[in-house]
């Protein structure tokens, strides 16, 4: 089913609440935004967010002749969506499983989803590196072009967690596109005054000791924070943020290596 994706891309981090869904729907949203294709995988089975970022959550999956239809924001079909919480009946119900029945699950997530042709293949996954990764990166292998997005809040303690990510990227030989700074910071929605309630810069120091590219720092704002559950696009609905600015750059610098990759 992977066959007709051109692209994958793992939105990963070490540390849970750093914010991964939030940028792996927002990518999502601003790379169909630019015209292309996307589907969008939700493998974290115990947090399922991305059907309520994106107003889903009454949605059900259907099987088809080719397999499992994933759900579509659109009526066009550029964006489509697979999450467990899609099988929930209840966003407060839990999926209690062993580690072998969500590699099960995964498993068949990236076998059975009849994505058809996509561009890109979003993949927001859980924090760490446990069951759910390894099954992931072992059903990748066969994708040409596969590349990681760390993920990290400005704290020391979500810096710590992402390094020992860094390292399990390099073990299992996924290339990483960078790394984000998260919640870098308060933007006042009026003055745009960005204070650092945190710290700031922790990521841009990681990603210069870890000689990888940073992708950019991107703000709390509360107009980003109150598109959840409505899937739409902060590029779209809030174009001058800084939120929009880190989100369009980050296209940008995914087609040049798309492009590069191929030549």
């Amino acid at each position: 089913m992977l066959e007709n994706v051109k692209r994958v891309i793992l939105v990963l981090s070490g540390k849970g609440g750093v914010g991964k869904s939030t940028v792996s729907t927002q990518l999502a949203l601003t790379l169909k935004e630019r015209g292309f294709k996307v589907g969008l995988l939700d493998v974290d089975l115990c947090g399922p967010s991305v059907p309520y970022i994106l107003n889903l959550e009454d949605q059900n999956i259907h099987q088809g002749n080719e397999g499992w239809i994933p759900v579509y924001l659109d009526k066009d079909q550029k964006l489509g969506v697979m999450s467990i919480g899609f099988l929930l009946k209840s966003r407060n119900d839990a999926v209690v499983w062993r580690g072998p029945k969500k590699t099960s699950m995964i498993k068949q997530f990236l076998e059975d989803v009849y994505w058809q042709d996509l561009d890109f293949l979003v993949i927001d996954t859980p924090p760490g590196t446990s069951d759910e990764h390894i099954t992931v990166m072992e059903n990748l292998r066969s994708v040409p072009q596969c590349s990681a997005i760390l993920v990290t809040t400005p704290q020391e303690v979500a810096i710590e967690d992402v390094r020992k990510e860094i390292t399990f990227c390099n073990k299992t030989g996924i290339p990483i596109m960078g790394i984000i700074e998260n919640m870098s910071g308060y933007e006042c929605p009026s003055c745009s005054e960005c204070t650092n309630i945190f710290s700031t810069g922790g990521g841009k120091s990681l990603a210069e000791i870890s000689k990888l590219p940073f992708l950019g720092s991107i703000p709390i704002d509360p107009r980003v924070g109150a598109l959840a559950g409505k899937g739409i696009a902060a590029v779209k609905e809030l174009p001058e943020s800084n939120t929009s600015r880190v989100f369009n750059d980050l296209v940008v610098r995914i087609n040049e290596t798309s492009s590069n990759s191929q030549r």
